[in-house]
């Protein structure tokens, strides 16, 4: 997990006042580098409370994007790359494209 010290910032989402990505798209993106991040990690890390990330790891568990893999005590994310994004303007890319690209 990377330290809060080491991360990137650019303008805080409530500077902003909006993104471009979705909450869903940050959780994976998080995932992505960090497949067994817990939920309260995975809240901070995107800005959001506990019971949001719940909901979209159900969300996206439910649509086929992830798998949960239970590692003992810890969950691990298992992101389907190959799942085509949702949207008609995007759906000739995967969620592994998308990925690349945020990497």
């Amino acid at each position: 997990m990377q330290s809060k010290s080491s991360r990137i910032s650019a303008v805080p989402p409530e500077a902003a006042g909006w993104t471009f990505l979705t909450n869903h798209t940050h959780i994976l993106v998080v995932l992505a580098r960090e497949p067994s991040m817990r939920i309260r990690d995975l809240a901070d890390e995107v800005g959001i409370t506990q019971r949001a990330v719940q909901r979209i790891l159900a969300e996206l568990t439910e649509s086929g994007i992830i798998r949960v893999l239970k590692e003992g005590r810890r969950n691990n994310y298992v992101i389907n790359r190959t799942t085509r994004l949702r949207h008609p303007l995007e759906n000739r890319h995967t969620i592994g494209e998308l990925l690349d690209i945020l990497g």
